[in-house]
């Protein structure tokens, strides 16, 4: 049985993105060898003489990662575009994290903020394991039917029914923290490249800094929230987000806010990892401080 591929999606036209990101990363100052990563996948892929929608469609997987400079992380690119005929590295590296999911029947523009902003998601991958393990349950808006249905959307688009993805490696919250610190910082001193995002941004300024970093081994991308959450409650110049990645794990992201309340009120903190966060805290600084 064929697998749901866009027939649209050529060999040129995919490596034409993948040229792209790397175009971006480069003018982002990312790392020289993130670079190049991205322009040899690039290359591999112009140059292989088989459409790569019908290696994936009679070898899956295994059959990408064969091809030259293309990895698992770089895998997961090729097979997202050749499902969807969309790039979400593209799109972040835009300052559009949330509008991948937006496409996904059920969700749209403002349900599809909501769960940016509330638990942190931007990948299909990330939603569907969110959509089994109860919480997008809990994010306003998402009863039983519509719950069921993004379930289906979601098992079709990524060609599994698994009820959950893999437990995700995810850098400690001190670094974290450090990057955050490092990227504010960098952002309010005027030393980071600015990108003008597409959405919220009639105008086209280049006001949104971005900042590519490498630390104990994860390399690390760092950006003001560009959601209609985020510009609803002022909060573009407070909540980061921090897209990371480490050689074989999955990419993973975090959003960072100043708390408003409770025991790490004004304090900066990784949401949904709350309590790893106070430990942090109170590793750091006499209890009192924390409270």
């Amino acid at each position: 049985m064929q697998s749901a591929i866009s027939a649209t999606v050529t060999n040129a036209g995919i490596a034409s993105v993948l040229q792209k990101v790397a175009d971006l990363l480069e003018q982002q100052d990312a790392s020289a060898h993130r670079v190049r990563a991205w322009r040899d996948a690039a290359q591999s892929v112009r140059e292989n003489p088989r459409e790569l929608s019908e290696v994936f469609r009679d070898h899956g997987r295994v059959g990408l990662e064969a091809l030259p400079h293309i990895g698992p992380r770089l895998a997961n690119v090729l097979i997202e575009l050749i499902k969807t005929g969309h790039c979400g590295a593209l799109d972040r590296l835009r300052g559009d994290g949330s509008k991948v999911l937006e496409r996904v029947p059920g969700l749209g523009p403002e349900l599809a903020a909501r769960v940016h902003d509330q638990l942190g998601i931007e990948t299909l991958e990330e939603l569907e394991a969110a959509a089994h393990d109860g919480r997008l349950a809990g994010v306003p808006g998402f009863g039983d039917r519509r719950l069921a249905a993004i379930r289906d959307v979601l098992a079709t688009r990524l060609a599994r029914t698994r009820p959950s993805a893999p437990p995700r490696v995810q850098p400690p919250v001190a670094l974290m923290l450090d990057i955050d610190r490092e990227y504010r910082r960098a952002a309010a001193a005027g030393e980071l490249r600015r990108i003008a995002p597409r959405r919220f941004n009639p105008k086209h300024d280049a006001w949104l800094p971005v900042m590519h970093v490498e630390r104990d081994g994860w390399s690390f991308t760092a950006l003001f929230s560009n959601t209609a959450r985020a510009h609803e409650l002022g909060r573009t110049d407070d909540w980061v987000i921090v897209y990371y990645h480490r050689a074989g794990e999955p990419d993973g992201q975090a959003t960072i806010v100043t708390e408003w309340r409770g025991r790490l009120r004004d304090k900066r903190v990784v949401r949904g990892r709350e309590r790893e966060s106070i430990d942090y805290y109170d590793a750091s600084a006499p209890a009192s401080r924390v409270a």
